[in-house]
């Protein structure tokens, strides 16, 4: 088979195009937060139900991560990613119909599927693209994601009430940056991959402890995050605060993970201490979620702030962390597949296990105590990712 060969890009470009990418794998989730209430009532859905729009997603985000590198393999890692942002600006479009709940709930498993396979080839990309600067490329890269989830959960409720409190514009706008990503995205030159590189069972590593550690912490800071991007307005709600408050404690959750979001990865790559951030992190999501959970009216300016660092910064890390494990992107991809795919699997049960406890319970106070718990456990696998330093000295991504 002939191949066309890759044409030079500048570097910006390819930055750019990361950039874009990063942006639109959260909105088509965290959009739907500050309406939830609005759309549950409207439809007549339970929180239940209504958690599937959150969950679908994630699941969608685990299932098929592995799928993610065959597809590089088959049309190239590029090309993959550029299909995967015209899925994701499809599916948010089709929200302009979301008044049927089918509708509504289905873009969410394509919103979802797209989000999958580009996760894994992004770890990828970063890693053929900017060898030499993955720690500040990586720092940019989970920036730009905070921005995409943060400005879906921010922005959707104005640009709701610009249109006239029609909801479904204001979650089909963010079509928008999708397909600006998507006429980017075809610029960016395609390279096939090396078909040796996935063997049986996707090739992911299953077989690797350390890759098991990984995914349990990514999958429980995950959990956290989508189930607090649910229901974390709700809780406030529930507990007294107006409306105005709950929307501005939510707002300072999501925008917190802005800086966070940018500046831990900085700090992993410069000081190589990414096990003692990562215990930072879970640490402190542990006191916050136990303060929201029996405390929420005291400081909750303080722990939703912190809360939201803390998460953001755990996430960010995450991302890193197989990088600094393989040496080729293609492998990159393979260990984000896998963390990914595990870890979404299941985490995407604790936003419907939240809605549907506090369905039978008539509180939020009993599922926010069971988080409380799982970021505990963050702590002891946080002290499970310490550094392997045969490895981290003669890897690539550590000597850079």
């Amino acid at each position: 088979m002939l191949t066309t060969p890759v044409k030079p890009i500048p570097r910006a470009l390819l930055f750019v195009a990361l950039v874009l990418a990063a942006i639109n794998l959260r909105p088509g989730i965290t959009s739907l937060a500050p309406l939830i209430e609005l759309i549950a009532n409207e439809l007549s859905l339970s929180r239940g139900l209504m958690a599937l729009t959150t969950a679908l997603p994630v699941l969608c985000m685990g299932l098929l991560a592995p799928v993610a590198p065959r597809l590089a393999v088959r049309f190239g890692l590029e090309r993959t990613i550029a299909a995967c942002m015209a899925l994701i600006g499809g599916a948010v479009a089709l929200r302009l119909f979301g008044h049927n709940a089918v509708v509504l709930i289905g873009s969410a498993v394509f919103v979802g599927a797209g989000i999958a396979v580009a996760g894994p080839l992004l770890s990828g990309y970063i890693k053929r693209h900017f060898v030499g600067k993955v720690g500040r490329v990586v720092a940019w890269y989970s920036f730009s994601m905070t921005i995409g989830g943060a400005g879906g959960a921010v922005l959707t409720g104005p640009l709701t009430s610009v249109f006239d409190e029609r909801w479904h514009w204001g979650l089909a706008i963010w079509a928008v940056p999708a397909l600006l990503a998507l006429l980017i995205w075809l610029w960016v030159p395609n390279k096939k991959e090396n078909p040796a590189e996935v063997g049986s069972g996707g090739g992911l590593p299953w077989r690797e402890p350390r890759a098991w550690v990984i995914t349990g912490f990514f999958a429980i800071q995950a959990g956290l995050f989508y189930t607090l991007a649910t229901w974390l307005s709700a809780r406030y709600l529930e507990v007294g605060f107006s409306p105005l408050q709950s929307n501005t404690l939510f707002s300072s959750f999501m925008m917190i993970g802005l800086p966070s979001a940018f500046v831990l990865p900085w700090l992993a790559q410069r000081y190589d201490n990414r096990a003692q951030l990562l215990l930072v992190c879970a640490i402190t999501s542990s006191v916050c979620l136990g303060m929201i959970s029996f405390l929420p009216t005291l400081l909750p300016q303080l722990w939703a702030l912190l809360l939201g660092f803390a998460l953001s910064g755990s996430f960010a890390l995450s991302l890193v962390l197989p990088m600094y494990e393989v040496n080729t992107p293609l492998a990159v991809s393979r260990w984000t597949a896998m963390m990914l795919c595990a870890g979404y699997c299941i985490s995407s049960f604790t936003p419907i296990l939240t809605g549907l406890v506090r369905d039978i319970t008539g509180s939020y106070q009993v599922p926010f105590i069971v988080l409380t718990g799982l970021a505990t456990s963050m702590i002891v696998l946080a002290f499970m990712l310490r550094p392997r330093k045969a490895q981290d000295a003669s890897s690539p991504v550590a000597q850079q």
